[in-house]
């Protein structure tokens, strides 16, 4: 049992408030103290530093509700007017030892041709100097929209997919193009590194998938595809998907090291379970009456599908079988998140730079992150929807949600877990990003179109989004105020991505140019 605090005296009272630290899990930390009014954050870190025996002290933050703490306790009691004779809860977070900055200029612009055709008309530089500068950043920047962009998990290298049918891989040094990759047949729609870092894997709105090697630029094999065979003496068998890829997804590294193993969502109402090695088609996950719009491999090893069909579908994936059906949307599900998507997506990568020398001692570190990561709680899962609202589930626990999130004035696009699991972030159509912790916390306002893609700082405390108006904002999630405005776009910006180390964002959109920021 836990020791009850002595009664104050009515000196006591007037001095020093009781509180009750709580973990993010709702344990206490031992039993409720008296702690003087003036006692702050930095003497909180102190005390639950000493509670939990922690050698190398580590920096908290302190929420009272859904509130940051932020002055200390006397000052907080008076402006909320609290009453001394109730404990306090006070939930403490813990932070990440590292501190990202944020990015406050572009270092690098990279255009196609479009661009560089239009430099040619409204320029006074002499003709024969612009061919060949033109024929230096033909080959290297996109010539249509660029639609995606994702960062390796080591945050060493950058790829961009786009509407000209490439794959580019750049140099994040040089901040110049590596490779140009060429093999898809119509738009790049979505890319995804594996966790390991040694493959890419892009998908196109021709229904092909190919894996890239990230080191050489070359194509692996022949494009994952749709091929008919006989089954029957009057049927035939279709492997591959039959209409665009929408989404893709490998399986964690702690689950299966090194990478081989993906799945692909599909236009067709499909999702698939490709092996690399044997580049073919394992398993067909089929159950979906609609497209399948977004898909998430998680930690435990189930997948997750969400569909134009209005539900979410959970999978197991020895068999493919279909362990559960989450309904509750009244319209599409547009985008699905999960609370240990960036440990899930970095894999054994964190922001010491370590470098692993076996797959074995890469799948250790990543699987130690990943429990670190999650704890004792449920891996949870927060679907986004054309319906305006966000569901937030404990698929492993329940069919039921455990929240149901509203306040978008149109609809969800993109739904984001911040990297240490505390926040989400939304996305819409209404112009706004708003911030959630299973209850709304704040609404960041400040563009003036559609909301296309965010993406998260490594350590949590700040926020990017992209948007129709052609500019990037970075939000401070302490003060959920802007932060940085980051115009430079001359078109809507679809794709934003911050990489994992912390110092580089990438941005791509309609304009065909690929942006590089930095602080």
């Amino acid at each position: 049992m836990e020791r009850q605090a002595p009664p104050a005296s009515a000196a006591d009272a007037n001095t020093s408030v009781m509180c009750q630290l709580v973990s993010p899990e709702g344990d206490h930390l031992g039993a409720a103290l008296y702690l003087p009014n003036n006692v702050g954050p930095p003497q909180l870190q102190e005390i639950v530093n000493h509670l939990l025996h922690n050698e190398d002290k580590l920096p908290y933050t302190f929420y009272v509700g859904d509130e940051e703490l932020s002055v200390q306790l006397g000052t907080y009691m008076q402006q909320k007017n609290a009453n001394v004779e109730v404990t306090l809860r006070i939930v403490y977070q813990p932070q990440a030892i590292f501190r990202i900055r944020p990015v406050n200029r572009c270092s690098a612009t990279i255009a196609g041709m479009f661009t560089w055709y239009t430099l040619y008309v409204h320029s006074f530089i002499p003709t024969k100097h612009l061919i060949r500068l033109y024929a230096q950043f033909l080959s290297a920047g996109h010539t249509d929209a660029v639609i995606a962009v994702s960062f390796s998990p080591d945050g060493k290298c950058l790829a961009s997919g786009s509407g000209d049918t490439t794959v580019r891989f750049w140099d994040l040094s040089t901040q110049t193009p590596l490779f140009t990759c060429k093999g898809h047949k119509n738009w790049v729609l979505c890319i995804a590194w594996s966790p390991d870092g040694k493959h890419l894997v892009s998908g196109s709105k021709s229904g092909e998938l190919i894996v890239w090697d990230p080191k050489t630029g070359k194509q692996l094999g022949s494009p994952l595809t749709m091929f008919l065979f006989p089954k029957l003496s009057n049927h035939l068998m279709c492997l591959g998907h039959r209409k665009w890829i929408t989404a893709v997804s490998w399986e964690p590294v702690h689950l299966q090291s090194p990478c081989r193993r993906f799945v692909s969502a599909g236009k067709d109402g499909d999702a698939r379970i490709w092996d690399i090695t044997t580049r073919k088609c394992v398993i067909s996950l089929t159950g979906h009456t609609n497209s399948v719009t977004c898909v998430k491999w998680g930690g435990d090893g189930l997948i997750y599908t969400g569909s134009e069909d209005c539900s979410i579908k959970v999978w197991e994936t020895s068999e493919g079988k279909l362990v559960k059906t989450l309904k509750g949307h009244g319209h599409w599900v547009n985008s699905l998140a999960l609370s240990t998507e960036y440990v899930l997506r970095t894999g054994a990568y964190d922001h010491t730079g370590k470098t692993y020398s076996t797959a074995e001692e890469m799948k250790e570190a990543a699987l130690a992150r990943y429990k670190k990561m999650r704890g004792n709680a449920p891996e949870r899962l927060v679907s986004g929807s054309d319906d305006f609202t966000m569901f937030l589930w404990e698929p492993t626990m329940s069919k039921q949600p455990k929240a149901r999130m509203t306040g978008h004035q149109k609809l969800v696009n993109h739904v984001y877990f911040s990297p240490d699991g505390q926040w989400l972030a939304s996305a819409s159509f209404d112009k706004s990003v708003k911030l959630w912790n299973g209850k709304f916390v704040a609404a960041f306002r400040g563009h003036v179109a559609d909301v296309y893609q965010i993406s998260w700082s490594a350590d949590s405390r700040l926020l990017l989004s992209g948007s129709k108006d052609s500019t990037l904002k970075v939000w401070d999630i302490r003060t959920h105020k802007l932060k940085q405005d980051l115009p430079g776009h001359e078109d809507e910006v679809y794709a934003v991505d911050w990489s994992p180390d912390g110092e580089k964002v990438a941005s791509g959109g309609k304009d065909r140019v690929l942006k590089l920021w930095m602080n």
